[in-house]
């Protein structure tokens, strides 16, 4: 397939990439601004907090299950399509989320309006990466790439503050009508600047087996390991669930292999390259997990400092993120791709390295230059990463491997969050155990054996980044012929 820029004599790349960019900026926003509302959400509802959390859960399993789906589809019928039927989804979701729960005072309707806003995010999330790579020039893909990942962090920076701020002085129904305005404005704008591209055939063909197997395949390994701590990992929900995500992955593989028209062409990682920089990306979003998670925690219950305090420090790994992101679109065309991601490897190991090393008096000021290193980090590998895996296949295989990128940000995220809170928590057990620290030991104690459960968990994201590094050398920057001909490849072996 290939995706042409129009005219290009008169190429609104500024408009197209503000087009980009709110789709993530959306996503990144819906991401974090919902949580901070839920325990106002369980008590108008009168509902507990295992059942609220379903509000997040749900749109995670359709976001998990749909994003690789859409990818093909967005290959199959053009980009365009996707995107802005993506963007008129979501927004009919945000606001039947808003209304219809109150209308027919039912719980229940609010995860059915989520699931279908989670169908719109994962359409918009699916191929924003490769609207970059199909309609940006070569020149100016990594200054797109920065703007999109500034408005990515600034997005899961201001979620928590915003859906606060509404939650608090408003309603928390706001939290998804502020999503309405943005999405009608998307659609206005994309549908004017977004290139009408044919897509490479029709949806008769499409692979219904591989659809199902992956959506049931992801959706119950997401639940079993978002579920796996309140029901107990050795419960036979979450076993049977994690069996039936076995049996559901493992033939999507099996049948992707043999199928002519794959929704994931297996046959793309037996290249050294594309392997290890999928492999880096999922690593990079696996490490930071357990930063992410487990620092809110240590800065309230080690540190003792109020939530907006907290929150307050956290925004230091957002703005760094921001300000990285920034410098890796200006600098990606000039140091090039592979240069920027050992660099920024070395930068986010660094962060790694000293926020393993935190303690009980551990400074703020330590803190801040920690959580600056790591933003500073992965704002700046984010960037070149994600254009060495999208510059690395044929055109026609931009919207399947756009998705997979997406999913190997939000999905190792999801999974990083059970394998660290499970570290930590065993790692406190452990310690406490081995240093004969009881509950009727000194408060000072107690806070030793916290803070030394932290370090166990980051330890873990250091080791991991250890091998981002590695990857980050050995891997190579490939860019396909047709970013450099313009020619079209069709799809099969002879493309990949």
């Amino acid at each position: 397939m290939s995706h042409s820029s129009g005219n290009p004599g008169h190429p609104p790349f500024f408009l197209m990439i503000l087009s980009i960019s709110l789709a993530i900026f959306m996503s990144s926003l819906d991401g974090t601004i919902v949580n901070i509302a839920l325990p106002t959400i369980s008590e108008v509802f009168s509902i507990s907090s295992s059942t609220v959390s379903w509000v997040a859960t749900a749109y995670l399993l359709v976001m998990a299950g749909c994003v690789l789906i859409f990818g093909k589809v967005s290959d199959i019928i053009g980009f365009k399509k996707v995107f802005l039927s993506g963007f008129i989804i979501f927004t009919l979701g945000s606001l039947a989320c808003g209304l219809l729960p109150d209308m027919f005072n039912s719980f229940p309707l609010l995860v059915v309006s989520r699931i279908f806003q989670g169908i719109g995010g994962a359409m918009i999330t699916a191929i924003a990466p490769a609207m970059v790579t199909a309609y940006i020039p070569m020149d100016m893909k990594g200054k797109a790439m920065g703007v999109i990942m500034t408005l990515a962090a600034l997005g899961t920076a201001i979620g928590p503050t915003i859906g606060g701020l509404l939650t608090q002085y408003a309603s928390w129904h706001w939290i998804f009508f502020i999503n309405i305005p943005i999405g009608i404005f998307a659609v206005l704008l994309g549908a004017r600047v977004i290139p009408s591209a044919k897509g490479s055939g029709t949806l008769a063909g499409f692979d219904r087996s591989g659809a199902v197997s992956i959506f049931i395949g992801l959706a119950t390994l997401l639940f079993a390991v978002t579920e796996g701590y309140s029901f107990g990992w050795t419960s036979p929900v979450i076993l049977c669930m994690l069996a039936i995500s076995a049996t559901a992955i493992g033939f999507f593989l099996w049948h992707e292999i043999h199928v002519p028209n794959p929704i994931l062409e297996i046959r793309l990682f037996v290249r050294r390259n594309f392997l290890l920089t999928n492999l880096a990306l999922v690593l990079v979003f696996l490490s930071f997990s357990g930063i992410n998670y487990l620092l809110p925690f240590y800065l309230e219950y080690v540190k003792g400092y109020p939530t907006s305090t907290a929150g307050l420090v956290l925004t230091s790994l957002s703005v760094a993120m921001m300000v990285s992101g920034i410098l890796a679109g200006l600098l990606f065309n000039r140091v090039g791709a592979r240069t920027l991601c050992i660099s920024a490897a070395v930068i986010l190991l660094a962060g790694y390295f000293l926020m393993w090393h935190l303690h009980v008096d551990t400074p703020i000021g330590y803190i801040l230059a920690c959580l600056s290193s790591i933003g500073f980090g992965m704002g700046l590998l984010i960037t070149p990463l994600s254009n060495m895996i999208l510059n690395s296949v044929a055109k026609s295989y931009q919207g399947m491997v756009s998705s997979l990128t997406s999913l190997e940000r939000f999905a190792p995220m999801t999974i990083g969050i059970a394998l660290f809170n499970l570290v930590f928590l065993e790692g406190v057990l452990a310690i406490a155990g081995h240093r004969g620290v009881t509950g009727t030991a000194p408060v000072n104690l107690k806070l030793q054996v916290l803070a030394a459960g932290f370090d166990l968990a980051f330890f873990i994201s250091f080791l991991i980044g250890i091998l981002v590094v590695i990857l980050a050398v050995i891997a190579r920057e490939e860019i396909h012929p047709d970013y450099i001909s313009g020619e079209k490849e069709e799809p099969g072996m002879g493309s990949v």
